[in-house]
């Protein structure tokens, strides 16, 4: 686990005072953003991801810590900001941080993030959240940001070479791929084992193309998505799309601003 005593300090400081940005160094490895967070009393090292609907504790460091159970609720403390209790699930999460070089403590999702204006920078690996109209400029590509329940959205589009689709989008810090498409709009017929291309597998396809906020990205790794996990959108854009930019989700005000920062440093994720 990385920076935690400097985490603990600032949540030290942070917690009783007034409504305040707060900040903290993150990693970007693996195609996901790495924060140190407390999470229900339990430190660690944990995935932010604004495609994960709740935060959840991984279930093998829950049973270290002696949480029993697949529910509790506990605080959050990230970035130097204290949330509020909350429920948490516990779950195993191995297939999406066996590859992880540290241990993984669980998932932030966006039932903590979506009260506040957050900033991600891939380059430095940086997160800022700040309270609603506590944000200062961040100049850049505005473009407007749904909800799917509590998850953004944005508008993008794909082509398979023949056939294009254009809609919404979730959209996903720490999906190592670069898209997964729902199965209600996309499958793999030609694959052997279909089922390897949905999370926690091991195939990937490629889109021809994959168009997001005036970029288009040829040769894109992709998946396949649930229906009931995408639930009406187009499915859902990753890291390797999204680390061209630094990000504002302006959850209070319904809007996604992207700041140029130069060509993802990772691929698409594996193949």
């Amino acid at each position: 686990m990385r920076a935690w005593v400097f985490a603990t300090a600032a949540a030290a400081a942070f917690a009783a005072g007034p409504a305040r940005a707060g900040e903290a160094a993150c990693w970007f490895e693996k195609g996901t953003v790495v924060v140190p967070a407390v999470v229900a009393g339990v430190p660690g090292d944990y995935i932010l991801d604004t495609g994960a609907p709740r935060t959840l504790l991984h279930e093998t460091r829950a049973q270290a810590e002696g949480v029993e159970g697949s529910e509790l609720t506990g605080e959050v403390l990230l970035a130097g900001l204290t949330v509020a209790s909350r429920p948490i699930a516990v779950e195993a999460i191995d297939a999406q941080t066996f590859s992880h070089p540290t241990p993984i403590a669980g998932v932030i999702g966006v039932d903590v993030l979506s009260g506040f204006v957050l900033d991600v920078s891939y380059r430095p690996c940086r997160v800022t959240l700040y309270p609603p109209g506590g944000a200062g400029a961040f100049g850049g590509l505005t473009l407007p940001m749904g909800r799917l329940g509590s998850l953004p959205l944005a508008p993008g589009s794909a082509f398979d070479g023949r056939t294009g689709l254009r809609g919404q989008w979730i959209l996903s810090l720490s999906q190592p791929l670069a898209a997964r498409l729902s199965d209600e709009v996309a499958s793999a017929p030609g694959a052997a084992k279909p089922d390897e291309l949905y999370p926690g597998a091991v195939w990937t396809a490629e889109l021809a193309a994959l168009a997001f906020a005036g970029q288009v990205r040829q040769g894109a790794r992709a998946g396949l998505l649930k229906e009931a996990q995408s639930d009406g959108a187009l499915g859902a854009l990753g890291s390797p799309v999204l680390s061209r930019w630094a990000l504002r989700f302006d959850f209070p005000r319904g809007r996604l601003i992207l700041k140029e920062q130069g060509p993802p440093p990772l691929g698409d994720g594996p193949r």
